[in-house]
């Protein structure tokens, strides 16, 4: 167990959060007005060829291409494992499967705070709904913390801990490709990424990764796996 490592990452989290809700501190309400009107002003009939890609990077297709690069990452992973193959990659891939499900609930019944997206904030903004014919999100009536935000920090976290290089830069590269588009449309202030998604992250997934508990549970259903399924030597 990495008690100095939950230390420091769960300390990481509460000092976001604080520098976040402190009136006095308004680093994130600056940036979060600065970023939003900085892609906002783009969003004109002048540029279709941007708002049709911003729409088409929040449209219900792109979040499937999202999962199908998380799961093309992890079978290049598991590709590459030498020790356990696709049986240890299940049994990670169940166990943040499991995690992701516990760490949305605590989220959904502890988390009481929440606001509205900056398009149903500010008047005379550009949506990017009005400028394509197909389904695009760029409003949300709630959307603190991005919960796009929380699943693809997780899935970073336990590339993180279990991958290799390219594994944990991918995860990486992952979490910004999920995040960015919310946020460039004015679905998501940035804030509810760069605080809400990652504090969570930071304050729970550690006693999951920095502890026993994933590496436990991956190496039991991979063992059950290996019991149910053993390999064949030629």
């Amino acid at each position: 167990m990495h008690i100095a490592r939950i230390i420091l990452f769960n300390l990481m989290g509460i000092a976001l959060i604080t520098s976040w809700w402190i009136p006095q501190f308004t680093l994130w309400s600056t940036l979060d007005d600065g970023v939003f009107w900085l892609f906002n002003h783009t969003l004109t009939v002048d540029n279709p060829h941007w708002t049709t890609v911003l729409a088409a990077l929040n449209n219900r297709k792109f979040d499937l291409l999202i999962i199908c690069s998380m799961l093309g990452t992890m079978g290049y992973a598991c590709y590459r494992d030498q020790r356990g193959g696709w049986r240890r990659w299940l049994g990670i891939g169940f166990t943040m499967l499991l995690t992701a499900g516990i760490i949305n609930e605590l989220v959904r019944h502890i988390i009481t705070y929440s606001h509205p997206s900056p398009t149903n904030v500010f008047d005379n903004v550009n949506l990017v709904s009005q400028f394509v014919t197909f389904a695009t999100k760029d409003q949300a009536g709630n959307s603190f913390p991005g919960d796009h935000g929380i699943m693809a920090m997780i899935f970073a976290g336990f590339m993180l801990t279990f991958g290799d290089r390219f594994t944990r830069i991918a995860s990486i590269l992952l979490v910004l490709t999920a995040t960015a588009p919310r946020i460039m449309v004015g679905a998501h202030w940035f804030s509810d990424v760069f605080v809400g998604s990652l504090s969570i992250a930071l304050l729970l997934l550690p006693w999951v990764l920095c502890t026993p508990i994933a590496k436990r549970s991956a190496q039991y259903i991979h063992q059950g796996l290996e019991r149910l399924l053993p390999r064949r030597h030629h």
